[in-house]
């Protein structure tokens, strides 16, 4: 497979035409055509079903879409990275991050070094922990900040971290006119009745130690669980509008005058720490090296 020829794929993937990915691509349509029929039978696979007007993918092709992304990404990485060497004040760092508050620590961090290296670029990538870690794993990032229940010191093999010396607090968002709201903090008692939105990593089982299932302990299994969430904004607005409590974390929504929301602790005090970690024994690249030697600084610990 060549890489460019993947990215002809992607964008037929992304368009789902073969007539406008050409054009996008300044080709003829019959000579994309060819190169797609190309690399069905090099893969010995059909990736697209073809209609009238617009093609869509085949469950092979699916599969193809996740790991030629994958591939593009690294390739796109691996040449900024060689770019760098040239000149090892500017070039890229790639972080993964879940939603926290603690994101404010890392900005410190970038400004500091975009003052000194104005030329560093940062991309953040957000997604759940399980998600970011496997990219992390794949080199498609340098760090990721994880946040528990994902507890990176079960891998003392896999990755270095470090601890970013803050917690997150767990409590539920709701509306400012709502009785439970005059409540100075939230118990589980007060929670068994109401339809909830519940993070989907905070209640995946697949983690040995969950800070959120264990608070919840056998009570859990009563809840009315109205919907889950992976942003904590779009449940906030389902919050706003009536459909639901927000099981989440202190600090991700603006408490204001203005805001019909507010944010009450769960009691007991639930706390969750978050790191930044990435791949032991692993080369960074030098702006990723910069950035490292910064968090050592700022944070003055080696976790």
């Amino acid at each position: 497979m060549e890489i460019r020829v993947l990215k002809y794929f992607l964008s037929v993937a992304e368009t789902g035409n073969i007539t406008k990915a050409a054009n996008s691509m300044h080709l003829t349509q019959p000579t994309l055509s060819r190169q797609l029929q190309e690399l069905e039978k090099e893969l010995g696979q059909k990736l697209f079903i073809r209609g009238n007007h617009n093609v869509s993918l085949t469950p092979e092709g699916i599969i193809l879409k996740k790991r030629a992304t994958e591939i593009i990404e690294l390739v796109e990485k691996t040449e900024n990275e060689f770019s760098s060497i040239k000149d090892e004040f500017c070039g890229d760092v790639y972080i993964g991050a879940g939603e926290t508050k603690s994101i404010k620590q890392i900005s410190d961090v970038m400004s500091t070094l975009k003052e000194e290296y104005p030329k560093l670029k940062f991309h953040i990538v957000s997604g759940d922990s399980e998600d970011l870690s496997e990219k992390l794993d794949k080199g498609l990032l340098d760090f990721c900040i994880f946040i528990q229940p994902f507890d990176v010191e079960k891998y003392p093999l896999k990755y270095d971290y470090i601890n970013l010396g803050e917690k997150d607090t767990w409590g539920v968002i709701l509306r400012k006119d709502d009785p439970l709201a005059r409540k100075t903090s939230i118990t589980i008692e007060d929670l068994i009745n109401l339809p909830l939105l519940i993070s989907r990593q905070a209640i995946k089982k697949s983690f040995d130690n969950n800070p959120i299932l264990n608070w919840f302990g056998e009570n859990f299994e009563k809840l009315n669980i109205a919907g889950t969430y992976n942003l904590i904004y779009n449940a906030a607005i389902m919050t706003e509008n009536k459909i639901g409590y927000t099981i989440g974390l202190d600090r991700l929504i603006k408490d204001t005058i203005s805001s019909p929301l507010c944010f009450r602790p769960l009691n007991p005090k639930l706390e969750v720490e978050i790191n930044i970690a990435w791949k032991k024994n692993q080369t960074l690249s030098k702006p990723a090296k910069l950035f490292l030697e910064e968090l050592h600084k700022k944070f003055q610990t080696f976790s």
